[in-house]
């Protein structure tokens, strides 16, 4: 168990989090007395995303890939005249 004051924690808990090991806890303390208890979370395990989930669904446009309307462009780039 990890005991913190308050403002060791607003300094430093960061630090002490990256440290915390499964089963153990922080206890956060004012003026020494307990007031909250910090654990860990169990791992998520992360799954790569697949690629390709929308594959056929729809088509790119080649319209897409033109150089934008001069009049769009000077409204985008904020010149109004």
């Amino acid at each position: 168990m990890i005991k913190l004051n308050i403002h060791t924690a607003k300094t430093h808990l960061s630090k002490y989090l990256s440290k915390l090991k499964p089963g153990e806890r922080i206890l956060l303390c004012k003026r020494n007395q307990p007031v909250a208890e910090i654990t860990p979370l169990p791992e998520v395990p992360v799954r790569p995303r697949p690629i390709g989930l929308a594959k056929g669904n729809f088509a790119v446009p080649r319209s897409f890939f033109e150089p934008l309307p001069e009049e769009l462009l000077r409204t985008l780039e904020g010149s109004h005249g």
